[in-house]
């Protein structure tokens, strides 16, 4: 047998001795879906626009081991503030919870223990998409899973300051970002 031929014996075997890959902690969404455009349902019904103001349906699967609580958020970068504004935040979601129905408000639908902020819009609740007439905006669904079981904040807390929390004990992400302009 040649080198050649003894280093690729050698490497198959090493590589038939890796571990499988763990499958990749995933957002999916009945009502939102990657590069896609926001329906009205998820659109704001202030600040000049009309709609539903409903909070997405999510779900989220294969959290990595170790995985303590979530907090999901939906933010819009492109927003005219200097940075972003936070549409809904929602921190110390059990464990046990792998999924958030649509239509949340800030008294019916959160699980229990979870804590909806005030983020950017001043009320405990999803604000949905109404960008300036004549911009289109991404909107950015990020689920975080999180090496702790809380964050020690409270509803009063500004979706930076919980970014900020949440990232420090983040051990992964997943995100579906969807567009929505008028």
């Amino acid at each position: 047998m040649t080198f050649r031929h003894l280093a690729l014996a050698a490497g198959l075997t090493a590589f038939s001795c890796l571990p499988a890959q763990a499958t990749e902690f995933a957002l999916s969404s009945p009502d939102i879906t990657e590069g896609g455009v926001l329906d009205g349902a998820q659109v704001a019904n202030t600040f000049g626009c009309a709609g539903g103001n409903v909070s997405p349906a999510l779900s989220w699967s294969n959290a990595p081991e170790g995985t303590k609580s979530f907090v999901v958020t939906a933010y819009d970068p492109d927003a005219p503030t200097g940075s972003g504004f936070w549409h809904w935040v929602m921190f110390n979601i059990p464990v046990g919870v792998t999924e958030l129905k649509g239509g949340i408000t800030p008294d019916d639908g959160a699980p229990a223990g979870a804590i909806q902020s005030r983020a950017d819009a001043g009320f405990s609740s999803y604000l949905g998409a109404c960008p300036p007439q004549g911009q289109t905006h991404r909107y950015v669904f990020t689920v975080m899973a999180l090496s702790v079981e809380k964050l020690d904040l409270d509803g009063n807390a500004s979706g930076a300051l919980i970014g900020f929390m949440a990232n420090a004990s983040a051990l992964a992400k997943a995100s579906i970002t969807v567009h929505y302009g008028r």
